[in-house]
């Protein structure tokens, strides 16, 4: 919707990664998560293997470095979460630079940190090579209730439209004079984003009034195939798809087996 039904994450390519089908993609990073999720935080040779996997998907999509680092920075609040736990945590501590450290709390930052930093970055995968308007296909394809691909159907188209409606108000305060980084115009700022809110109650309201009138069951309409709306996966775009989710599968087994 919008410019090109692309997203802010989307990069603009054409690699393999990129040509197949979303709901692959989507059930791939599931999978991965999962089994990044289940592996046991007090190792450490698992995550660097599903790094490694990361490395090898990125090479295919084309995607680099100095593009996915900067947008992982989106899970920075939770590092620094992470970073205060083994102060928080009792239990058995070392000392390190003079600071007595939970040995626990010190696993549970370590869990976090990589765990959240590998799902950051599978997300950014899927993110920069599906389009918005494979997404939705995708989870139908995936047999996700029809009311939540409706809702997100309708979040994507209307998200641009409210990022055009915030940035107006934003232009119209600043020439009527007003600051938004000074502190005492917070009260401005928490009116607008309230007013920002009632338009958005609101034109949801007239949306949905819309259309009820046009028929709308509670699902959207499947898209035709070519007509803006890919193909569905293959069985050869299945399996190569779910190969870095079946070796992160397998990586998983083994950090509970191996010691």
């Amino acid at each position: 919707m919008g410019s090109g039904h692309s997203h802010p994450l989307y990069r603009d390519g054409d690699s393999p990664v990129h040509r197949l089908p979303a709901e692959v993609k989507v059930a791939c990073l599931v999978v991965f998560v999962l089994a990044v999720v289940a592996t046991p935080r007090e190792l450490f040779w698992p995550f660097g293997i599903y790094a490694l996997i990361l490395l090898v998907c990125w090479r295919a999509a084309r995607i680099p470095l100095r593009w996915i680092l900067p947008r992982m920075l989106i899970e920075a609040p939770f590092i620094v979460l992470a970073v205060l736990l083994p102060f928080a945590e009792g239990g058995s501590r070392v000392e390190f630079a003079g600071l007595q450290l939970s040995v626990t709390g010190l696993y549970a930052a370590w869990g976090i940190v990589i765990k959240g930093t590998l799902g950051v970055a599978a997300s950014l995968t899927v993110a920069a090579t599906t389009t918005s308007r494979e997404l939705p296909v995708a989870l139908s394809r995936l047999h996700v209730p029809a009311i939540i691909v409706s809702m997100l159907t309708l979040m994507i188209r209307y998200i641009d439209v409210l990022s055009a409606e915030a940035r107006r108000m934003r232009v119209a305060r600043i020439s009527r004079g007003d600051s938004p980084r000074m502190l005492h115009q917070i009260g401005a700022t928490a009116r607008g984003v309230g007013t920002l809110f009632l338009r958005s109650y609101e034109r949801g309201e007239r949306v949905y009034l819309a259309m009820l009138s046009r028929g709308f069951d509670g699902r959207v309409p499947a898209l035709a195939v070519g007509a803006g709306c890919p193909a569905p996966a293959s069985s050869r775009q299945w399996v190569l798809a779910l190969l870095p989710a079946a070796a992160a599968v397998l990586v998983a087994g083994a950090s509970w087996v191996l010691p």
